[in-house]
């Protein structure tokens, strides 16, 4: 069996995920076979595997890192909320019920098995498990029921735990102390180091308060990593892309940020082009005249929708789409551009709502999942985009509604000539098919992962700029798989400057 190590955070966003993945790079750059492990997730980030099953993104990322292709036992529970109080349970990658908390909380004991079978199935095949937890070990009014989350994990692996603070958001020393105080005997001698994350400065100004930490704890500190600008995958709504607001390049694309906004990851290749900016807006006083507006994906399609009309952007979008923007949907982004989303089944919340008009669409929630990977052709593209057309892409499909043609629009028997399905697709072991729409300077796709082919962005670059008038031959789309393993390189070359490696071979070697 593999040895394990295990991450655990003072906090959510502590780091958590970016040392997981580090440590996976290390390991695999040194010669270990190494796997990351998550037992429950929490996100809205998800990835379909090549087996059409739904893990986390964070692990998905690791994954890359350890240079493996994603299993979903990596991330046997994955929980997509739904509500504030209420999420789609995902276990080994397919949908068994949405539940409440308390319900969930409930359930729990019953996953066991399937996170140990998960785990030690891993484990099997590999040198080192990196494990990572989730929230923090100390929330003491859930530790009864961490049955696998922090310490319960590390117990079912027998791993010894790295504990690490986010000084960047203050009172680190009292973050890592704290937690340490509030777990029970057994739980704090599986604590063997603490890391100090996103340190900015002179670390000699740290070293008095790092001594003390130690001998408060007496737990060594293994590691104080600086804030590192790299450019990976987030796992959650706390990323730092929300917050740029700015509209400086020569072509600005607006993404509205839904409250349940799910794979936003999918827009991070055009940030890597220069003179291109992406932002995130959540009001109509930040939407401004972008080139572009993408409505991305939601786990909660028709909330979202009314959301948007509620607060205005609806009538902005259609608006700016009247001006001769491009409109541009994904997946949930996709069923509201229509004109009618029902969820007879609940899956979704149940309900039916007018969409935007903007898409001879219909959109009617069923009660299966539609998960695979998907690889297909542009179809010829009108409009601004025209420079999509027969452009080949790869990416997968995560949506439970099913889209078809708006009988009352007259698409059906073919007299509105100007909806077309805007590419065809091949779904995992099946034939292509037709999939998507577009009408004018409005598009829409199921598709995740769409834009990661660099000649699929930069061909929305060059019409974008082309109807603008200005030249883009220099606005170059980067090879963005290419370009994420520099960036997972540079991650592991941080984190050897600035852990005990030594210490942290060490730990791993002993265990508990």
């Amino acid at each position: 069996m593999a040895k394990a190590i295990m991450i655990q955070g003072t906090m959510s966003n502590a780091g958590k995920s970016l040392l997981a993945a580090g440590l996976c790079r290390i390991f695999r750059q040194d010669g270990y076979r190494v796997a990351p492990f998550k037992a429950q997730n929490m996100a809205l980030n998800s990835y379909i595997t090549s087996d059409g099953l739904e893990m986390g993104r964070a692990q998905v990322m690791q994954a890359e890192c350890a240079g493996l292709s994603p299993d979903v036992r990596m991330n046997p529970i994955l929980l997509k909320p739904t509500s504030d109080v209420g999420s789609q349970v995902i276990v080994n990658g397919e949908v068994i019920a949405n539940m409440k908390a308390r319900e969930y909380f409930r359930y729990k004991p019953q996953l066991i098995p399937a996170v140990k079978e998960a785990y030690e199935s891993l484990a099997g095949e590999n040198d080192i498990i990196v494990i990572e937890g989730a929230g923090s070990p100390a929330e003491i009014n859930l530790k009864n029921d961490d049955c696998f989350v922090n310490m319960g994990m590390a117990k079912i692996a027998a791993s010894p735990v790295l504990l690490v603070g986010d000084i960047d958001r203050g009172g680190v020393f009292a973050q890592l102390y704290g937690t340490v105080a509030l777990l029970d005997d057994d739980e704090r001698a599986m604590v063997k180091g603490l890391i100090i994350n996103k340190f900015r400065g002179d670390k000699t100004i740290l070293d008095p308060g790092v001594k003390m930490l130690e001998e408060k704890c007496r737990i060594p500190v293994v590691g104080v990593t600086p804030y590192m600008h790299l450019d990976v995958e987030d796992e959650d709504s706390l990323s730092e892309r929300f917050d740029r607001k700015s509209s400086s390049g020569l072509i600005d694309i607006a993404v509205i940020r839904l409250p349940h906004i799910s794979n936003f990851t999918d827009f991070n290749p055009f940030e890597r082009i220069e003179s291109l900016s992406l932002r995130y807006v959540s009001n109509v006083s930040e939407l401004k005249h972008p080139d572009m507006i993408i409505l991305p994906g939601s786990k909660n399609t028709i909330d979202d929708l009314l959301w948007l009309r509620r607060s205005g952007l609806e009538a902005a979008v259609c608006k700016a789409s009247a001006s001769g923007a491009v409109i541009f949907g994904i997946c949930g982004g996709y069923q509201m551009l229509g004109t009618v989303l029902s969820d007879p089944h609940n899956a979704e919340g149940g309900g039916e709502a007018r969409g935007l008009g903007l898409l001879p669409i219909r959109t009617v929630f069923s009660k299966e999942k539609t998960r695979t990977q998907t690889r297909g052709q542009m179809q010829k593209v009108g409009g601004i985009l025209q420079t999509l057309s027969e452009k080949h892409f790869e990416g997968y499909e995560i949506h439970m509604g099913q889209s078809t043609p708006d009988a009352e629009s007259g698409i059906s028997d073919g007299t509105n000539v100007d909806c077309r399905p805007l590419t065809a697709i091949v779904r995992e072991g099946g034939e292509p098919v037709l999939e998507g729409a577009q009408s004018g300077n409005v598009y829409g796709t199921y598709v995740h992962g769409l834009f990661d082919k660099d000649e699929v962005t930069a061909a929305i670059v060059t019409g974008l700029g082309t109807a603008k008038g200005i030249n883009t031959d220099d606005m170059h789309a980067v090879d963005y798989q290419r370009f994420k393993q520099s960036q997972f390189d540079l991650l592991a070359d941080g984190l050897r400057g600035s852990l005990d490696m030594d210490a942290v071979y060490d730990i791993l070697e002993k265990g508990i």
